[in-house]
Parts: C-alpha cells; structure tokens; sequence
C-alpha cells in the first residue's frame, strides 16, 4: 500500500462516510474500526457539524485520529451516558454497528449463531441493538461479505428490519431507518418497495456474480448497477492521517 494509491479499504472507509452525508448537527456513534474511520472522515471533510465522543463521555471539536487521546482544546462538551439516551430516544443519532447476521429486510444478530436454546457459538449479545433501531438511523458494517453473513433469515434479531418494525405499527416505524449497509464487496440500501436489501454499487474489481454468489437471499439489482466511488488523493491523505497506523487496512478482506 502507497499513500498516494487507493486500497479496497479506502473505497469502503468512503462509502462508510457517505452514509453519514447531510445528517445535519446530529450524534454519530461508529461501532468498529472502518466505521470509525469513515465517520471521522465525514466530520473532518464534508460534514463537520457532526458530533463525535471520543468513545467515552467527552463531545470532540475535531475528528481525531484512530488511537489518538483527545488533548484539552479537543474537548468541547460532555456526553454522560444519559444524555446518550436522550438523545437517541428523538432519533438524533446515526449509528453504524457490525453485523455477524442480516437478513433481506434488515433484521441483524450479534448475538448468537445457532438456536437460542443451544447455540453453536456465543457472540457479542443483544447490546443496545433493538433501541437503536427503534429510535434512530442505524447503518452497518460487514467486512467480509458471505453467505453466512447475509442470510435468509438470522438466528437471533438484535437489530429490527423493516418488517419487523411495521409489524409494531407507528411507534415502531417512527424513526426506525436503515440507511445503507456497506461490505467489502459492495454497497447496499433498502429503497425498494418492500424494504428489501437492494445492491446500490460494487467496488471497484468486483463483479456482481461475486455479490450474487456470496449473498444467502435474493437481492434486489437494478439494471445499471454503480461503482462505488474510488478516494480521491485528497481523501487519501485524510484517510492516511486518520489511521495513520492502518488498522482499517487489515480489517477488509479482498
């Protein structure tokens, strides 16, 4: 990897930026290594009106590099666990989190795999998954895109898709919004008329048999499918000076 050349890595930390475009002066928890990239390229290029906690209690002035402590001129509020709440619970927040599991409709699992009663492997939990899919924008991260990953139906929902939450009626479909779900193949929104997962661009040198191979559901696919757009040397050297370690580097797969 030069500086200068664009990595499959840098093409989804952009990707992953974009889900946060024209999100306004609202909270952007990034859960992960790329997403944390990506929402710190966000704030540090086109949308610095985005608010950031260094992961803990403090509100950031600017996006910092990954690793980096905030010093005292980074600091410009506090963001106790509470005000957490009170600010998701009006659906000012954007959230971006992984996803061992998601479905056609969104339904996502970072619980278990296998029936609840007797899983096979034990994972992360629950979490705060069902509130903030309930309460907020919610997009997510996969970085290695297979049919294990995006099944037809998970094992566990953690995270609510689009059926689930119009099965709730109006407090369930409130604020929930699955924004977009970004791979290391490609790009993935639910703008179709059912809330199923539609193909939005595949990165650069991947083909959409690929995707099609690697997916255990159907996907929606429009005739004239996108690339995903490749980081500019500008966006390049934010990114660099960002991770200046390359953690996102190790975390995709090609």
């Amino acid at each position: 990897m030069s500086n200068g050349e664009a990595t499959r890595a840098d093409v989804c930390a952009l990707a992953v930026a974009e889900c946060f475009r024209d999100d306004g002066e609202i909270m952007v928890s990034a859960m992960g290594t790329t997403p944390s990239l990506g929402a710190r390229l966000a704030k540090s290029t086109f949308a610095p009106e985005l608010l950031m906690t260094d992961g803990f209690n403090l509100l950031l002035r600017r996006a910092l590099p990954l690793g980096a402590k905030p010093a005292d001129d980074d600091v410009e509020g506090w963001m106790p666990f509470g005000a957490v709440f009170d600010t998701l619970w009006w659906g000012r927040r954007h959230v971006m989190m992984g996803a061992s599991q998601i479905d056609q409709f969104g339904n996502q699992n970072i619980a278990c795999i296998g029936p609840w009663e007797n899983p096979k492997a034990q994972l992360l939990g629950v979490r705060g998954a069902p509130g903030n899919t309930i309460n907020h924008v919610t997009s997510y991260w996969v970085p290695n895109h297979n049919a294990r990953a995006l099944v037809a139906k998970v094992d566990m929902v953690c995270g609510v898709g689009y059926d689930r939450a119009a099965a709730l009626g109006p407090e369930g479909s409130r604020f929930h919004e699955i924004r977009r779900v970004v791979t290391n193949l490609g790009v993935f929104d639910f703008n179709t008329p059912d809330h199923r997962m539609r193909l939005v661009s595949l990165h650069p040198g991947v083909e959409l048999q690929q995707v099609v191979d690697n997916t255990g559901f159907e996907l929606v696919i429009a005739d004239q499918v996108d690339t995903t757009p490749v980081p500019t040397p500008e966006v390049i050297g934010a990114l660099r000076a960002l991770d200046p370690q390359g953690h996102a580097q190790k975390e995709v797969v090609v």
